[in-house]
C-alpha cells in the first residue's frame, strides 16, 4: 500500500510534470512581467483545493535568493506561478517606503494582507502607519510580543500586550494582531494556578487574549514538530486561528524538523485543511531557507490549489 507521504509526493510530481510540459519552468527567472498571462496550474484545479485568492507566501523563504537577485525577479516568478498574495518581512522592501513597496507589489499583481513586522509597543504607531500604507488586513510578527513566555507571569503580560496592540490595529483599520508560533510556545508549559492543569504557553495566550483584537497564525509544521495534534488543535481553537503557515518537511522527533516543499513531507494535509475550512482566511506557505529557485513556491502552490481534501 502506498503511504500518504508517498502519495503526496506523487501528486506534487505529477503537477510539476504537467507544468513542465506547458513550459512554465523553462528558462531563467522572469524579468518584470506586469502583463504576464499568469500561466499557472490553478485554473485547471479550480474548485478542488484552496482558492488562489487565499494562498500567500512568506517572503523570508526566499531571503537567500533575494540577496542574490533582488526582490523584483522573485515577485515576477511568484506572479507567473499564480500567487496573488505575499507575506513580507523587514528586508523584503529593500529600503522602499510602504507606499512604494505596495506599488511594486501591484505591478506584479500581488497584495500583502499580512506581514511579519515589529510588535515593539513604543514604535507600534509607526508600524501601524506602514501597515495601513501597505494595505494589510492583519498585523503581527514572526513570534510574539514582549515580554515573552519565559515565566507564567510573562505569558500573561504578553497576552495583555497583544490585547493592547490588537485593539490599536483594529481601530487603525489594519485588522487583528496575530502571533506566530515555533515549537517553544507548545513545549513551554505552566501549571494553571487555579486548577493545577498543565497548559502550554500557546494555550494560555489564547485563553487570555481578546478575540476581537487578537488571532493566531498557526505554523503547522512547528506545532507538529512539538508533538501537537494539529487537527485537534484547530478543531478546539479554530475560531482563534485565522492564519495558517503552511509548512511541510521531515519531522525528527526530539530533534528539530527539516522543512521542505509543501505536500512532500510528513504532514498529513487532508484532515488539517478540512478542519481549517470556515475559519482560516489565508494559507501562507513557507520554507525556511528555501533553495534559490522557483521550485518550492511552484510545487507548494500547485499542491494547495490541486489537492482534493
Amino acid at each position: 500500500m502506498t503511504s500518504p507521504k508517498t502519495t503526496r509526493r506523487l501528486l506534487a510530481a505529477g503537477a510539476s510534470a504537467a507544468l513542465l510540459a506547458g513550459g512554465l519552468f523553462a528558462g531563467a527567472p522572469a524579468a518584470a512581467a506586469p502583463n504576464s498571462d499568469r500561466a499557472n496550474f490553478a485554473a485547471d484545479c479550480a474548485g478542488r483545493g484552496i482558492p488562489a485568492s487565499k494562498i500567500s507566501i512568506q517572503l523570508f523563504s526566499y531571503f537567500g535568493w533575494q540577496r542574490q537577485v533582488g526582490i523584483e525577479p522573485i515577485l515576477a516568478e511568484l506572479q507567473e506561478i499564480g500567487y496573488q498574495n505575499v507575506e513580507p518581512f523587514g528586508a523584503s522592501a529593500e529600503g522602499r517606503t510602504a507606499p512604494e513597496f505596495r506599488q511594486l507589489l501591484k505591478q506584479y499583481g500581488l497584495k500583502a494582507p499580512t506581514s511579519h513586522g515589529s510588535t515593539a509597543e513604543a514604535t507600534f504607531p509607526t508600524t501601524l502607519e506602514a501597515a495601513k500604507d501597505l494595505g494589510q488586513k492583519y498585523t503581527g510578527s514572526g513570534g510574539f510580543a514582549s515580554p515573552g513566555i519565559g515565566t507564567y507571569e510573562n505569558v500573561l503580560a504578553t497576552a495583555e500586550t497583544m490585547n493592547r496592540l490588537g485593539e490599536l490595529s483594529v481601530k487603525n483599520g489594519t485588522g487583528k494582531l496575530f502571533g506566530h508560533n515555533h515549537q517553544s510556545e507548545f513545549t513551554t508549559q505552566y501549571a494553571d494556578p487555579e486548577t493545577g492543569e498543565m497548559k502550554s504557553a500557546w494555550q494560555i495566550l489564547v485563553e487570555n487574549t481578546d478575540p476581537r483584537y487578537v488571532t493566531f497564525q498557526l505554523d503547522v509544521f512547528w506545532a507538529a514538530d512539538a508533538g501537537v495534534d494539529v487537527v485537534s488543535l484547530i478543531e478546539q481553537y479554530g475560531d482563534r486561528i485565522e492564519l495558517l503557515h503552511i509548512k511541510d518537511g521531515d519531522l525528527n522527533g526530539d530533534a528539530r524538523g527539516i522543512p521542505g516543499n509543501v505536500g512532500q513531507g510528513d504532514i498529513d494535509w487532508a484532515p488539517i485543511l478540512r478542519a481549517a475550512q470556515g475559519s482560516v482566511k489565508y494559507y501562507v506557505v513557507e520554507r525556511d531557507g528555501a533553495p534559490n529557485d522557483r521550485d518550492f513556491a511552484a510545487e507548494s502552490f500547485e499542491f494547495l490549489t490541486c489537492f482534493t481534501f
